[in-house]
């Protein structure tokens, strides 16, 4: 039985480490958090912060693991790097995951070799900088946190003074301290999942997104197909990211803006599966091929075939975004589940504590719809999403 370590363990990362239980993996899974509800579903686990790459090496050596994955988090695509190198097991090149990690170095590298429509972009690891560069700033711009993750201390700008208070934001989340600052792209986002695997880069698929109004810029969800005339465009760009960037191996999660003009500009890039279900539920549900399959094989050096993704049925999703307060009564999901022919995965529970929805971690959830039509997809998870919020009762103070 081959073993394989897990990087993560929380909600989103249960998924996978349920497949490679399902595949008759002896799985190890790793997570700062002891509550982390991936623990319930390893072989073992053990609490450890996935950023500290050599807790993650010492440990992955200890269980003499077969291959190192980590999915739906950056955080851990470092240390899932740096076990596979140190253990020569098939992974990403730790040198490409430093740079992958870095939104300021993949900013530098996409625009150094013209790979999409950027044109200015600065790093800022103190606010004592900006005033050495405010003269040359075209406004409006974006900031966020050069190492953030799930739409966190993003922040559109359109002066100095918003300036200063975006990048004292986005340095105050970033873990390393430092904030990037490039073009403001008006434009609809799209998602796209990528695999690289013996030097080919296949796109599984181009995802639209529904996003919250500005100033938040968070994910409310995707859907599938995208119902773009561009995506052999989009894919275009997408396999010139890869490659000039050096990703040699595995998942690759995108984040693309495209304007009214059919410009692509690429805003954000993970080396790993996509999060908010993407990579667990909606590629696989969509196109049939059986994403985490693939991803858990290639880490621990099994040959895996990828077919060219064709959509086979529309899908939409949702995150739980639900009004603020502390919950004293949950709906009955298993109603509105029937009602609306949909799956709503949750982490709710009486005394639970809704924050208001400024990014993906504020989410308390997700609903799933599957259709013949896009619109019905759409049109379910929607609706579902409305009595799942008009059926929670929460403490008035």
């Amino acid at each position: 039985m081959k073993k394989i370590l897990i990087i993560g363990a929380g909600f989103l990362q249960s998924f996978i480490i349920k497949k490679a239980k399902e595949m008759d993996y002896y799985t190890f899974a790793i997570d700062k958090n002891p509550n982390s509800i991936g623990f319930k579903f390893a072989d073992e686990y053990e609490v450890i912060d996935i950023v500290d790459q050599e807790a993650c090496l010492q440990y992955a050596i200890s269980k003499k693991v077969d291959g190192v994955i980590t999915a739906a988090t950056d955080y851990g695509v470092i240390s899932a790097a740096y076990v596979a190198q140190e253990m020569n097991l098939p992974g990403l090149n730790y040198e490409v995951a430093k740079i992958v990690k870095n939104k300021y170095l993949v900013r530098r590298n996409l625009f150094e070799n013209k790979v999409d429509d950027i044109k200015q972009y600065y790093e800022i690891a103190n606010l004592t900088k900006l005033n050495k560069i405010k003269d040359n700033i075209s406004y409006p711009v974006i900031v966020k946190p050069c190492d953030g993750s799930g739409s966190k201390a993003i922040n559109k700008v359109n002066t100095f003074e918003e300036l200063v208070l975006a990048c004292n934001d986005a340095i105050n989340a970033s873990l390393e301290g430092k904030a990037l600052i490039e073009d403001f792209i008006e434009g609809k986002e799209f998602g796209v999942e990528s695999f690289v695997f013996n030097g080919q880069v296949h796109i599984l698929g181009v995802m639209g997104k529904q996003m919250t109004d500005p100033p938040d810029y968070a994910e409310l969800g995707h859907y599938m197909p995208s119902g773009l005339s561009i995506e052999e465009k989009i894919k275009r760009v997408v396999r010139n990211a890869i490659k000039s960037l050096g990703i040699n191996f595995g998942s690759v999660n995108m984040d693309i803006l495209v304007t009214n003009s059919n410009d692509i500009c690429i805003i954000d890039v993970g080396a790993r599966m996509g999060g908010n279900l993407i990579g667990s539920h909606i590629i696989p549900l969509s196109t049939g091929i059986d994403y985490m399959n693939i991803i858990i094989k290639a880490a621990t050096g099994g040959t895996v075939e990828i077919e060219d993704p064709v959509t086979k049925v529309n899908v939409s999703t949702r995150l739980l975004a639900l009004t603020p307060g502390k919950v004293i009564h949950l709906p009955d999901f298993n109603h509105i589940k029937k009602e609306f022919e949909v799956e709503i995965y949750h982490y709710l529970e009486l005394g639970s504590e809704i924050k208001e929805y400024r990014n993906n971690l504020d989410g308390c959830g997700y609903i799933i719809s599957v259709s013949k039509k896009l619109e019905d997809a759409l049109f379910k998870t929607e609706k579902a999403l409305r009595l799942v919020d008009k059926g929670i009762i929460r403490l008035v103070e």
